[in-house]
């Protein structure tokens, strides 16, 4: 796996790069496996954990909110890690071939061992693996492009995106079936039940992602002689990341990365606190009944819609009548989370009356939620590559997923401290909801601020640096372009 056998810059062509068929097909298989474990975590923990006996030993629900976001928030951290590893030592290829064989062992950890010991391995295992990676990947994406072809960029992190979105929405739908047994049967038929290798519950639906997931590793093995391999910068990298205008870079982006927190803490909670609220509402939809973590799939299906109309309708219409930024788009996103979680709010307060919403509701908070997430996470991706210095893209692309890790643990320590003694909760019923859409309001409101005091520049693989007689409102227009 030697980097020095390989392209060190991006070829010179004005088409698309030859290693992104091999990036976008390893991305649709990870996240596959990430949306597969993560869309039953919830359910696994109130429904199926068990003892080194063989009892059930579950947790309730607000221990189990706790946890996952706990396990987001770590999956979240390692990227600085990953980018340390990769911009230091290995190079972003080595850094995501072998943390892939890590995020594997995690999966098979969770598919042989049902208990708590097994979910704490697995979830660590999993956590530094996917998390390690994960601004390799992004960060690789863009190096393969240069001066001639930079104007598909956007493109492919549409791609990009639509990939993430493809896995996840087929593990959300098929993963909660693999798990629960009645609803197996039901779509896969019940001659399966003898067929002692096929046998629903958590080790076939933890091990059908870990499956999954070493498919992405050996179809991005296959592309290493199409990639262009940007080497290891060594001990330099740090003093070029955090001195000087890398360290400018990092500041003047920390405080939007600080709304983009809030934004992640709101809407990492469809894997929680909206998985526990539609078991409370009529799940009959479309003529069939819906398992309570299947819903996790209408927002990556709609994300594989939205993408496109957004980029070819509703983005040059916005940039032609209103001249909207990069950070424009991304508070008009931060305000449709707002609005999400006010129809949240309504659907719990309705729960609490004693009725029995139907999902249709959900489906609807999931549709404004999925358009906020166009605007803020695609946008902000794209956004935080090109306001990366050479040296430093794997870290800043580590520092936004950061946003991810604090934003689930505001989330985690919320759950914690709202917990009484008596198992009742500081924040019950829709209030618990009102709490969490009042903290994006403000957190919307500060974007209007950051977006209009944000000073920068743009940086490209093969491109000579912008000298600090540039125009430094360069990247919001880099921001309108792309």
């Amino acid at each position: 796996m030697s980097e020095t056998k390989h392209a060190t810059k991006p070829f010179d062509i004005e088409g698309m790069p030859p290693g992104i068929p091999y990036i976008v097909g390893n991305e649709a298989a990870e996240r596959f496996s990430f949306y597969g474990m993560r869309t039953i975590l919830v359910v696994f923990m109130t429904k199926y954990l068990m003892d080194s006996d063989g009892q059930l030993d579950v947790v309730d629900e607000a221990k189990a909110k706790e946890w996952f976001h706990l396990f987001v928030s770590a999956a979240y951290f390692f990227p600085l890690l990953g980018a340390i590893v990769a911009d230091w030592f290995w190079g972003k290829y080595r850094t995501i071939m072998f943390l892939s064989i890590v995020y594997c062992f995690g999966h098979l950890a969770l598919a042989m061992d049902e208990t708590r010991t097994g979910l704490l391995i697995g979830l660590i295992l999993i956590s530094i693996g996917t998390g390690a990676i994960k601004p390799c990947v992004s960060a690789h994406v863009g190096d393969q492009f240069g001066k001639r072809n930079k104007h598909l960029i956007s493109r492919v992190f549409g791609w990009f995106y639509v990939a993430i979105n493809l896995g996840a929405v087929v593990s959300s739908w098929l993963t909660p079936i693999l798990l629960n047994e009645e609803k197996f049967y039901e779509i896969f038929g019940e001659s399966l039940k003898g067929v002692s290798w096929i046998s629903p519950g958590p080790a076939l639906a933890f091990g059908v992602p870990g499956v999954l997931m070493a498919i992405a590793t050996v179809v991005f093995w296959m592309g290493r002689k199409k990639f262009v391999h940007i080497p290891a910068r060594g001990k330099e990298f740090l003093k070029e990341s955090f001195t000087g205008d890398g360290l400018g870079v990092i500041l003047r982006l920390l405080p939007l990365y600080a709304c983009i927190a809030i934004f992640w803490c709101v809407f990492d909670q469809t894997g929680s606190a909206w998985v526990l609220q539609a078991t409370h509402m009529d799940r009959n939809l479309f003529g069939m009944e819906w398992l309570e973590s299947q819903l996790q799939l209408i927002n990556p299906a709609m994300i594989l819609i939205l993408v496109p109309v957004f980029a070819y309708l509703i983005y040059p219409y916005l940039e032609r009548r209103f001249g909207i930024t990069a950070l424009g788009k991304i508070s008009v996103g931060l305000f449709l989370a707002v609005l999400s979680w006010c129809l949240s709010s309504w659907i719990e307060m309705r729960i609490d009356a004693g009725e029995t919403p139907n999902i249709i509701w959900q489906v609807f908070s999931y549709a404004i939620l999925t358009a906020s997430e166009v605007m803020v996470s695609i946008t902000c991706l794209e956004f935080s590559y090109m306001q990366a210095p050479n040296s430093m893209k794997s870290v800043i692309m580590s520092i936004y997923l950061l946003s991810v890790t604090a934003g689930n643990l505001v989330t985690a320590g919320v759950n914690r401290f709202i917990q009484n003694e008596d198992g009742t909760s500081k924040l019950p019923g829709a209030d618990y909801y009102w709490f969490f859409t009042g903290l994006m309001f403000m957190a919307a409101i500060a974007s209007i601020f950051v977006a209009k005091t944000y000073k920068g520049k743009t940086y490209i693989q093969d491109e000579d640096a912008p000298t600090a007689h540039e125009v430094e409102m360069e990247a919001d227009a880099e921001g309108t372009e792309h």
